[in-house]
């Protein structure tokens, strides 16, 4: 939810950002009924004022006083009418995006941050179906395509990824969260998720409750409707949890394979954060996040999305990529977003400092996910990090 007072008073600045999200018209539209209901808001504030009356009525204002019952009705109804549709249109207004973040929509548009380690040079590199133990067939015949079985080793490696991510963070001070899976449709709206990626969420209509497709979405409600203390905040959580995802909007895209499927596990960092220091909290997510990376020993990348590519909520976003030789490029394995006090205003998160209370904000980013385990098979071709040794995982898997 943007801030409405700051949209009042620079929509042409807002306009402005939010047209490089896609935005524009929505954000006109959005003014447009804000405005309407804003006509209406004294017109309502008068006429109610005109039914309270002093001392015993005349039958000359008895009768005046029914009139203006009858209009004051009318014009609550449009009031109500006007105020659902502003409403209404604002939930579809993205967060503006941050200024340094690179105009475009696509893959091609992204800015290169920098790149660590060198791709392995492989005479015949083999991708991760053929190095690890995974079944589609048969998990396709359960529950559908895009699902699939880890056996064995190849889950232990999965298995240890977790518990090194877990374990890294709940050292740097990071408290460990086991969040549940199941949302009621206000903390997808609170985040962002609805209305934008409706399509792409697993719904169970008879419970009215929706399978969370990351960790940050039931993160982010744990302190809804809360003002928190200024002097406790970065609050800092770490939460691993199955995510759910229907990939509505990418179909044919990724089909072979464990990459793009539509259950999957992910360790998620999340920090609320002082406005002020918010940006700085971006950069030490992100170097979590590439701290775990480099202890797996594969080559990646970071990229600034672009505007047009990032996700409702987000302000900013840093995808890191790594190097996938099967597929002889960088492929996106982690994303770290500061969705700035977008997803707090809409939450109802609020900190106090002294007699103030402001919204904060929320960022969010992977700390690891099961691609980071199809990444570390295909770079070493079976070999298996010590770090990971430490934490269940066997030498080397087979398939």
């Amino acid at each position: 939810m943007i801030d409405a007072r700051a949209a009042r008073n620079e929509p042409e600045e807002f306009r402005r950002r939010l047209a490089r999200k896609g935005a524009g018209d929505a954000f006109d539209a959005w003014l447009a009924a804000d405005e309407r209901w804003r006509e209406l808001v004294p017109r309502v504030d008068e006429l109610r004022s005109r039914t309270k009356l002093k001392g015993k009525p005349t039958p000359e204002e008895l009768e005046e006083l029914r009139g203006v019952k009858e209009e004051l009705q009318q014009a609550e109804r449009e009031l109500t009418e006007a105020e659902a549709t502003r409403d209404e249109v604002g939930l579809r207004i993205p967060n503006p995006p941050a200024d340094d973040v690179p105009d475009g929509a696509t893959e091609d548009d992204v800015r290169v941050e920098r790149l660590v380690g060198e791709p392995p040079q492989l005479a015949d590199p083999k991708e991760s179906l053929e190095l690890g133990r995974f079944d589609m067939d048969r998990a396709a015949r359960m529950s559908g395509a895009r699902f699939g079985y880890w056996i064995g080793d190849t889950a232990r490696l999965a298995l240890a990824l977790y518990r090194y991510a877990l374990d890294r963070l709940a050292a740097k001070g990071f408290v460990t969260i086991l969040p549940p899976v199941l949302v009621r449709e206000e903390a997808l709206y609170g985040t962002g998720h609805f209305p934008s990626d409706a399509d792409s969420v697993y719904a169970i209509s008879a419970d009215g409750l929706y399978l969370s497709g990351t960790a940050e979405i039931p993160v982010s409600s744990l302190h809804a409707g809360e003002i928190l203390d200024a002097d406790a905040l970065p609050l800092r959580y770490v939460a691993f949890s199955p995510c759910f995802r229907r990939e509505a909007g990418a179909a044919g895209k990724d089909t072979r394979g464990m990459f793009r499927v539509h259950q999957f596990n992910k360790v998620e960092q999340f920090s609320l954060a002082l406005p002020e220091t918010s940006w700085d909290e971006h950069e030490l997510l992100l170097a979590n996040t590439e701290e775990l990376v480099q202890g797996l020993g594969v080559p990646y990348r970071v990229v600034t999305l672009p505007a047009g590519d990032m996700s409702s909520a987000a302000a900013k976003t840093y995808d890191l990529e790594i190097w996938f030789p099967s597929a002889g490029r960088y492929r996106e394995t982690a994303s770290i977003s500061n969705t700035t006090d977008f997803q707090a205003r809409r939450l109802g998160i609020r900190y106090r400092d002294g007699k103030s209370v402001e919204p904060l904000h929320l960022l969010n980013g992977t700390a690891v996910v099961d691609r980071m385990a199809l990444a570390v098979l295909e770079n070493l071709q079976g070999e298996v990090p010590d770090v990971l040794r430490e934490y269940g995982a066997p030498e080397r898997v087979t398939p």
